[in-house]
């Protein structure tokens, strides 16, 4: 995470625009003041956020106050870097903060600085999960396509009386002929399962 974090081009947060969740205070006001100095345009809200809340590159909420509902998102489901203000160290209000989502916290109460370290590492956080979130998609996805291809490989099996090897090789034919990927063939073959043998892999309106 180190190298990552040191070979990360610097934020443009010129274009950034920030929501503050926190009840009016000097807490509030120290957060404030860094990020408009660091060039951002912040918004504070309380008690909630708005619908075009969702828009804002970060959102810096209150831990310590914090409640189910401030969000127009669930629980973990923030589009954007979340930060976390954390006055109260109680296990429910931490507890409560994580389960949002958080990126990055800051302690209270706010110094002169600390808020670009936070930005840096919730913008980094976030995207890792991110990219998580998007590998794990692709994995299910693959593995849901290679259940399909071996239905279809099945299909192909008791069809026209081939063992596993020569099925493989034809659904490998058909997809060529086709021009189309062995997971779509695949996928075309179990949808026609319930069509007469001679239609599965016959040239017709679908191309199977």
């Amino acid at each position: 995470m180190v190298n990552a974090l040191a070979n990360r081009p610097p934020l443009q947060l010129a274009s950034w625009r920030a929501v503050v969740l926190h009840p009016p205070h000097a807490v509030a006001d120290a957060v404030v003041a860094q990020l408009e100095r660091l060039g951002l345009t912040v918004t504070c809200r309380w008690p909630d956020l708005q619908a075009d809340d969702a828009g804002a590159d970060v959102v810096i909420y209150d831990a310590d106050m914090g409640h189910d509902g401030q969000f127009p998102w669930g629980p973990g489901e923030a589009p954007m870097p979340l930060i976390a203000l954390i006055g109260s160290e109680a296990p429910g209000r931490i507890g409560w903060a994580l389960a949002q989502g958080a990126d990055a916290h800051l302690l209270k109460p706010i110094h002169s600085s600390g808020v670009y370290s936070a930005l840096l590492i919730a913008s980094h956080a976030f995207e890792a999960k991110r990219r998580a979130a998007i590998e794990i998609l692709t994995l299910k996805d693959r593995l849901t396509k290679r259940s399909v291809v071996v239905r279809a490989t099945l299909i192909l099996m008791q069809a026209e009386g081939l063992d596993e090897t020569l099925a493989t090789k034809r659904l490998r034919t058909l997809a060529m002929e086709s021009r189309r990927t062995i997971e779509d063939m695949a996928e075309e073959i179990v949808l026609r399962r319930g069509l007469p043998r001679s239609a599965i892999g016959r040239p017709g309106r679908s191309g199977v």
